[in-house]
């Protein structure tokens, strides 16, 4: 399922629980990807530590200058090579915990950011 913003509201995250992400009034189960304008509810990714540039291709198709990539309920570092890839095509990441991506992806959409959230949440 896909969700898009249709007016100036910005898509945020209400609340995490393993399984749960509560963005605006949908709760959503499994992996999501979010970024203010749009919501993509049937990610199928690897796991953190399989992600590569292929399996994040719905977050990068959404143009973040800022990647926030939530592994679960602890931060799991992937390949060491991914930030470089990621950089090389001007996108920052960052990697943590997800419930810490949700609080820092609702911090940076209300700053206007362009960034993006990837969130695994099994």
């Amino acid at each position: 399922m896909n969700l898009t913003r249709e007016t100036a509201t910005t898509y945020l995250i209400r609340a995490w629980e393993p399984g749960v992400i509560q963005i605006d009034e949908h709760r959503l189960n499994g992996h999501v990807i979010v970024s203010p304008q749009q919501v993509v509810a049937d990610w199928q990714p690897p796991g953190a530590e399989e992600i590569t540039l292929e399996s994040l291709a719905p977050a990068l198709a959404l143009e973040p200058s800022i990647l926030l990539l939530g592994t679960g309920s602890t931060a799991i570092f992937p390949n060491i090579d991914l930030a470089g890839l990621l950089g090389v095509e001007g996108i920052g990441v960052e990697i943590m915990a997800t419930p810490a991506a949700c609080r820092t992806y609702n911090v940076l959409a209300v700053e206007g950011r362009p960034v993006v959230a990837a969130l695994f949440n099994p």
